[in-house]
């Protein structure tokens, strides 16, 4: 009881931050209001409307496509970056700060510097690719080339977050596993299938949940590079609510596409604390 009044200016913070927004965004989501109206309740009309906009649906699209590709291939290339650089790679350590740099760069900085890199005319990727006779991405009024300029950057941006929780549990992993494997006559891909992958679940299971639910967020990069153009065929769903709030003033609708958000972030975030929890279990056994 004497801790109460110490934790009391921590737990106002949150429910001045956290709980009473959210309560004022469900019941902003449940009316019909916009600048200089006075809400009208509405019930879960906001939902339907959203839930049958074709542009919500292209959004979700765009989301979806962008998380499932970006995030495992993401995925993909911090494990293997991450077993190599356990495997006792030369400079270690200068390419360790290497790979971590870009999560020390600010997203509109890093737009920035894709824009110019990319620059459909004179990027120095662009002249590369066609003085090597490759195609280029003409991001600018493709809208397929330009969710792929997206999807880079966002691995770009977030791989050294998903690398540094594999490499670190590659480390956890005794030596001596390996080397026991290894008397026993298994192959590399043996060691890497039935001892590597196997004690790295958690960590990947834990890696990814946090990327499906940072990636299913996603804004700034797809906002500072196309602006959800041309014709909106490159938004997604965060663009999709901003548009709702703040160009076309429907409060409504866009507090119900955020906690659409919530509702598939959460979905998401059961289902791998699922996988998480029976692996755990597995292992205790």
């Amino acid at each position: 009881m004497r801790a109460l009044p110490l934790l009391a200016p921590v737990h106002v913070l949150i429910l001045g931050v956290i709980v009473l927004p959210a309560f004022y965004v469900v019941w902003l989501s449940l009316n019909a209001s916009s600048f200089g109206r006075a809400p009208v309740f509405v019930g879960l009309q906001n939902y339907i409307q959203v839930l049958t906009d074709p542009a919500f649906r292209a959004a979700l699209l765009n989301t979806v496509l962008l998380v499932v590709l970006a995030v495992h291939a993401e995925m993909a290339i911090g494990l293997g970056m991450a077993l190599l650089f356990a495997s006792g790679l030369p400079f270690r350590r200068f390419l360790l700060v290497t790979v971590l740099a870009p999560y020390a760069v600010s997203e509109v900085t890093a737009v920035v510097m894709w824009r110019f890199l990319f620059d459909p005319d004179a990027g120095p990727v662009t002249l590369a690719l066609r003085a090597l006779h490759l195609p280029t991405l003409d991001w600018s009024f493709t809208p397929s080339h330009a969710l792929t300029l997206i999807g880079l950057l966002t691995i770009w941006l977030h791989l050294p977050f998903t690398f540094i929780i594999i490499y670190a549990a590659r480390l956890a992993i005794p030596g001596e596993l390996h080397e026991a494997a290894r008397v026993d006559g298994a192959s590399r891909w043996q060691i890497f299938r039935r001892v590597t992958l196997p004690l790295l679940a958690p960590a990947i299971l834990i890696a990814l949940l946090f990327r499906y639910i940072f990636a299913f967020r996603l804004f700034s990069e797809a906002w500072l590079l196309t602006g959800g153009g041309p014709a909106r065929s490159t938004e997604v769903v965060a663009i999709y609510l901003y548009q709702e709030a703040f160009t076309f003033n429907a409060f409504g609708p866009a507090a119900a596409t955020a906690w659409i958000m919530v509702a598939v972030s959460l979905l998401l975030a059961a289902g791998y604390v699922y996988l998480l929890r029976r692996q755990v279990a597995a292992d205790a056994r």
